[in-house]
């Protein structure tokens, strides 16, 4: 399986949503505006609009962080941070190794 990454998330490829869309859906989840992935793309802040809309539609959410949330339950993207933890780590605190919480 093959994935694209964007700043510390990473997505899917091959799954319900075309590429360009995973890409935007990325950067959205990153907290980029519509503008600034158009102009990163080299596209208009309607064509990446327009792909939101796409992925949104195609996973049956209304809003953008409901597509985000739905992503990541479906497990298309997700955090591509590796979480080694330390050997000083305090074990005597409750521990949540690897769990988001939405």
């Amino acid at each position: 399986m093959e994935f694209v990454t964007y700043g510390s998330l990473f997505g899917k490829l091959g799954s319900i949503l075309a590429e360009r869309e995973l890409q935007c859906l990325l950067a959205i989840a990153n907290g980029d505006t519509d503008k600034e992935v158009a102009k990163r793309d080299g596209v208009s802040p309607r064509s990446i609009k327009g792909r939101i809309e796409s992925a949104m539609h195609k996973l049956g959410v209304f809003k953008r962080a409901a597509l985000v949330a739905e992503a990541m339950r479906l497990g298309l993207i997700g955090f591509s941070c590796n979480m080694t933890p330390s050997p000083q780590q305090n074990h005597d605190q409750d521990s949540h190794d690897g769990v988001f919480l939405a």
